[in-house]
């Protein structure tokens, strides 16, 4: 049986991105393989399918392997700009093709957010502009680790006018060479920092297995999905600090992590699930190009 703080802490948390690296995934296998998942007892796990707006047209011819019981929700990835003037002209073709894409077949298709890089010269006006034509579709703006505080304000001061805080903060936790991932100290401070500002974050990349652990084939250490899903929750819950924030990022013990009926626990602290559920709507979910992976190691930790 699947602890009720395990499943509140992984639900829906997984975006599916078998098209990226290291998997790098064709786009017909990548989607069936999607299609196969979200009719599996562990579908509670997942949450959208990564599809860059590119694909739209080809993915149309696909889309029969998904029924009104099991549509196809996208979490659409727009393209990398680098300046405010292309950021703006490529929102408005994503928006176009977003609403053209979900008009093609309403009942299997459901779009439900976009993630995007968010150029360092946007500024807060350019954003209330994006969220006029977004309307109210959520979206993620990745930025790298060293202009994290700086965009989370920004967000955080845009949410302030809107009544629910429908722009969030993504972050790249890795990649294929161990000089994507960002140290533990690099990212704490964007887990601590939502907790103050109120700002939903979404993770990319690197995050295949529960735990921090060094991994051959990317000669590095991995963050693990549990150390940086937990410590987000924590943090916020307990108020913590950067340092105490790393500290459980480099935390590599299993025996570290407890999930029962009623809590989550990481050593001595703890949150139970009913606030658990609450701090979900700030920490959101995380791209994997693998969902095998995430599932087994799980199983072989004896909590799935």
């Amino acid at each position: 049986m699947i602890a009720p703080s395990l499943r509140t802490l992984l639900e829906h948390s997984i975006d599916y991105a078998g098209m990226y690296p290291p998997a790098s995934l064709g786009l017909e296998e990548a989607l069936t393989n999607h299609a196969r998942y979200i009719r599996l007892d562990d579908s509670w796990m997942l949450n959208a399918f990564v599809l860059p707006v590119e694909k739209f047209e080809e993915t149309k011819q696909f889309l029969s392997q998904f029924d009104p019981g099991h549509p196809f929700c996208v979490s659409v990835l727009g393209p990398k700009t680098e300046n405010a003037a292309a950021f703006w002209e490529a929102i408005e073709e994503a928006d176009e093709a977003i609403r053209a894409f979900a008009r093609h077949n309403v009942d299997l298709v459901r779009i439900t957010q976009l993630e995007m890089f968010l150029p360092g010269d946007v500024d807060s006006e350019l954003l209330r502009d994006t969220q006029s034509i977004l309307g109210s579709l959520p979206a993620f703006w990745e930025a790298p680790a060293e202009r994290a505080d700086q965009t989370i304000a920004l967000l955080s001061e845009h949410n302030s006018n809107s009544d629910q805080p429908t722009f969030g903060y993504k972050m790249r936790t890795g990649g294929v060479t161990a000089n994507a991932f960002p140290t533990s100290a690099q990212i704490a401070p964007a887990l601590v920092a939502p907790t103050t500002h109120q700002v939903p974050i979404k993770f990319t990349a690197g995050l295949h297995h529960p735990l921090r652990q060094y991994r051959e084939e990317v000669q590095a250490k991995m963050h693990g999905f549990l150390n940086v899903l937990g410590a987000a929750v924590l943090a916020a819950e307990h108020k913590w600090d950067s340092a105490q924030t790393t500290r459980m990022l480099e935390d590599e013990e299993a025996r570290s992590f407890q999930f029962d009926d009623e809590t989550f626990a990481w050593l001595d602290w703890k949150i139970d699930v009913r606030r658990l559920r609450e701090r979900r709507r700030f920490v959101t979910t995380f791209g994997s190009c693998s969902f095998d992976e995430p599932r087994e190691d799980l199983c072989t930790l004896g909590l799935l």
